[in-house]
């Protein structure tokens, strides 16, 4: 498997929550009284950046096609999250990184290119700030990061981008001995939902904005200062939402701010559903908080756990289709056929060959209307005849 480089230890002000402790500065210093969490698609996306860095190396010709084989032949015994969409990911990624280096070096032939490179340092303008880039590549004139997103539940965009600035500015304290820099690129590679981002701008610009805003405002977040600011972005991947004081009472304001009418027109209720995009979030994030002390077992006034609602099942299917075959059922009778999901088949076949073998076998019909604030990117609804209909069945009275 793909041998990376270790991981420095998380810093306080990591880039990756730099959207959070820039905007709400004492997050970091409460964030770091709780205990850090890993999920399963952290795992997920950690294996899915050892599949990329692997694929990278091999287009730019820094591993032989022997060992780039072997690697990927060791991946699913030694990776629990590996699948074919996965490795096609992968060298979606390491097309579009060797594509501008191919391209760099038409007018640099020895522009420099590093895959996972660990201690970029940024800590001039972020106490202790470093982190690791997935790929830098740096020219005549100019220095680009690319940074490798899994995800899909998630769209990340590079324009404003915080953490792709801070490594950016690590990247330049690194090679800027090398090359007379002036501008950098952030390009932000998201394949499962095929998007791939870039920001450009001018190196007085980005070492502006480091003076400026992230200088003052990571040393207040270094020492816990500041005011708390709760948001829908902000507290979305914080891990002291659930019991964030200034959370609840950001979103305890909505009932005091409620108008006092006794019909409220359109506006105000569009007005209240903007300012709740959170509560349901919040609610959500309390009941985990309660569920889990409860099943700690410590106490929470006025709660405890009962047990849900179950459903029966079979001790042993293979067990159970040999007690009926044995009582004379037809085997056929005991099972159901039914084809896997599209998205299965595009995990365990690779996205590329399913739309070439089904092609003009898949559709994507007009989705039903869902409500979005007038600021979200896409374009507005225009519904089809059968959507109509659909939306008409819905909302009668």
């Amino acid at each position: 498997m793909p041998k990376s480089k270790p991981k420095s230890k998380h810093a306080l002000l990591s880039a990756s929550g730099a959207s959070r402790w820039l905007t709400c500065t004492p997050s970091a210093r409460l964030e770091s009284t709780l205990p850090e969490k890993s999920s399963a698609y952290a795992k997920e996306g950690t294996e899915a950046h050892m599949i990329a860095e692997t694929a990278a190396l091999y287009w730019l010709g820094e591993l032989s096609e022997k060992a780039y084989e072997n690697r990927l032949a060791e991946a699913p015994e030694l990776l629990k999250y590996f699948n074919e969409e996965m490795h096609e990911c992968a060298v979606e990624y390491a097309k579009i990184v060797s594509e501008k280096v191919k391209l760099l070096r038409e007018d640099c032939p020895d522009a420099v290119v590093e895959i996972e490179v660990s201690g970029l340092d940024f800590s001039e303008w972020v106490p202790e700030g470093h982190g690791t880039g997935d790929c830098i590549i740096v020219a005549d004139g100019w220095l680009e990061i690319i940074d490798f997103k899994y995800g899909k539940g998630y769209r990340v965009e590079a324009d404003d981008n915080p953490q792709m600035r801070l490594y950016a500015l690590g990247a330049l304290a690194r090679y800027a001995h090398l090359y007379d820099v002036k501008n950098v690129r952030m390009t932000i590679v998201q394949p499962r939902l095929n998007s791939v981002s870039s920001s450009e701008m001018s190196v007085e610009e980005l070492t502006a904005w480091a003076r400026d805003y992230v200088k003052p405002r990571a040393q207040l977040a270094y020492t816990g200062e500041g005011e708390f600011a709760p948001s829908a972005d902000a507290c979305k991947f914080c891990r002291a939402k659930e019991q964030c004081r200034a959370r609840a009472d950001w979103n305890l304001k909505l009932f005091d701010d409620a108008p006092d009418v006794a019909l409220m027109t359109t506006d105000e209720a569009g007005a209240i559903l903007q300012k709740a995009a959170d509560i349901k979030t919040w609610l959500a994030d309390l009941e985990s908080l309660c569920v889990k002390t409860l099943f700690a077992g410590d106490p929470v006034a006025g709660w405890k756990l009962v047990e849900g609602r179950s459903n029966r099942k079979f001790v042993s299917e293979d067990q159970v289709a040999d007690a009926m075959k044995a009582a004379g059922y037809d085997e056929a009778l005991l099972y159901e056929r039914k084809l896997i999901t599209l998205t299965q088949m595009e995990k365990d076949f690779g996205k590329k060959a399913v739309g070439e073998t089904l092609a003009g076998l898949i559709i994507k019909p007009q989705g039903k209307p869902t409500l979005a604030p007038a600021t979200d990117k896409r374009p507005a609804f225009v519904p089809a005849e059968s959507v109509l209909d659909a939306f008409d069945e819905a909302y009668e009275e």
